[in-house]
């Protein structure tokens, strides 16, 4: 091999060294960026003080509010909360099929104190998406309405919405 040849394998080899080690680490940057970036966009989206609020709020005084799902209706469709109540928001389902309560700005409104099955127990998160409830059984939504605004309400089994299975959710 002659020596011009001998450097140009060398330099080739040497570049491809370097990039066998930058790749990884460019790659790596940008996932935890865009992790990071997405983790804390979704987070700020929410009450980001709920938990504080969940704890100072005097639950001796929270006001009850149902909401009946029924085939392809919410009812009333129409809710109106006001900023500061605590609420047991308590979502029936009297249809004849699976429903989802799916009202994520509304989610994202409130501070959330936890989610209960009269008979299967609790869950205790920040927020949700979405809730389901299956046919002939209830869920209770504890919460505080924080921010103010109009939210759409929507069942999002396919078909559903355009059946009218849609409202909204209003905190004043």
């Amino acid at each position: 091999m002659s020596n011009r040849k001998a450097r140009r394998v060398f330099y080739f080899q040497k570049r491809e060294d370097a990039m066998k080690r930058i790749i990884p680490a460019i790659i790596l940057t940008l996932m935890a960026l865009a992790l990071s970036g997405c983790g804390h966009h979704h987070h700020a989206m929410y009450v980001r003080d709920s938990a504080d609020r969940v704890k100072a709020a005097d639950w001796s005084k929270m006001e009850t509010v149902t909401v009946t799902m029924t085939d392809y209706a919410f009812n009333p469709a129409s809710v109106v909360f006001r900023q500061g109540v605590p609420y047991k928001l308590v979502i029936e389902n009297k249809g004849s099929e699976k429903y989802y309560f799916t009202a994520e700005n509304f989610f994202r409104a409130i501070a959330t104190r936890k989610l209960q099955s009269n008979t299967d127990g609790e869950v205790k998160a920040p927020y949700f998406s979405a809730i389901e409830v299956y046919p002939g059984r209830s869920l209770d939504l504890y919460f505080i309405a924080v921010k103010s605004g109009t939210y759409p309400l929507i069942c999002t089994v396919e078909g559903h919405e355009a059946m009218g299975m849609k409202g909204e959710i209003r905190i004043e």
